[in-house]
């Protein structure tokens, strides 16, 4: 995979369980999964998101917690997910992602699976700016 600097797209797993007080090996072993499946799909996909874990998403009783971020594209966070069992449903949501200019889907456009574990689709920033008239623009 490419430098992850370089890449547009990111997944975040959340990689650290409250509840347990320690790593989250079910979040260890969703970022594994997820590196291989999307390098199994070679360019561009494999070029174009880098995955890592965090601390917390604040999302603690939904656990496994992941997230879709992009520049200027909506966010995506999913909980209840399961290594085993979403990770073709978290790929090719990944792609339907990567396509989408604003990374904006309908929740019919997910993937089935991942339907009742859509925690929140966060609109993209919006910058705003003050001119000198003190209008907001």
């Amino acid at each position: 995979m490419a430098n992850p600097v370089s890449r547009q797209h990111k997944i975040t797993v959340c990689t650290d369980c409250r509840f347990t007080g320690g790593p989250c090996r079910p979040g260890a072993d969703l970022i594994q999964r997820l590196n291989r499946s999307i390098a199994a799909l070679g360019a561009p996909l494999d070029r174009d998101f880098s995955i890592a874990g965090t601390v917390c998403m604040a999302a603690c009783t939904r656990p496994c917690t992941i997230a879709f971020q992009a520049t200027g594209k909506a966010t995506y966070l999913f909980g209840d997910i399961s290594p085993e069992e979403d990770i073709d449903d978290l790929v090719s949501f990944a792609t339907t992602y990567a396509e989408r200019g604003d990374g904006m889907t309908r929740a019919a456009e997910r993937p089935r699976g991942l339907s009742a574990k859509t925690l929140a689709r966060i609109p993209a920033a919006l910058l705003v700016s003050e001119d000198i008239g003190g209008h907001f623009q």
